[in-house]
């Protein structure tokens, strides 16, 4: 399934792009479902970043229903290549839980507009294999399936653009 989530930000491209490759833990106090982004690693070469982040989710999420769910549900890998040669970054999504069945990339791309504006256009793809996950009957996979990636859309498209405006006012608070 599709996932699209635009925003405008009004700071330069080149701000938005730093900020959001080089200091994302730095404003995860504005993300209300994030309580951590942790980065493991990170390699630079020739004009791109190569980074893994891991965030952890459940911010403002109850404690009972987190320990129901458990904490590595609300956590996820994200892998990314950042390219700022063309103001864009490809990634890919791994998560704690039913990591075999859930595929899940994308792209950014940082579009620089007047008056030190800048689009943020998000672009990826979502796919849950329920058949994978065990304990689902497979006559139930199919519908399942599609109720589940069709959530996840819609929580995946409120996550991405409450990143965009946790960004905005997390240099909003710098400037």
């Amino acid at each position: 399934m599709r996932i699209e989530a635009d925003s405008v930000l009004p700071f330069s491209r080149e701000r938005v792009y730093r900020a959001y490759r080089d200091e994302l833990p730095d404003f995860t106090a504005f993300l209300p479902n994030v309580r951590s982004i942790e980065v493991k690693s990170r390699e630079d070469l020739d004009g791109i970043a190569k980074l893994h982040n891991v965030w952890r989710g459940g911010g403002d999420i109850p404690a009972p229903v987190v320990k129901l769910l458990g904490s590595e549900s609300l956590s996820w890998d994200d892998f990314a290549s950042w390219n700022q040669s063309e103001w864009t970054v490809d990634w890919k999504i791994r998560t704690h839980v039913f990591t075999e069945a859930v595929t899940c990339g994308g792209k950014n791309t940082f579009i620089e507009l007047s008056g030190d504006r800048t689009r943020l256009e998000i672009q990826g793809d979502i796919s849950i294999d329920v058949k994978k996950i065990r304990g689902v009957p497979s006559f139930l996979a199919g519908s399942i399936g599609k109720t589940v990636e069709n959530f996840l859309v819609k929580q995946i498209t409120a996550n991405l653009t409450s990143v965009s405006d946790a960004l905005t006012r997390y240099l909003q608070s710098k400037a």
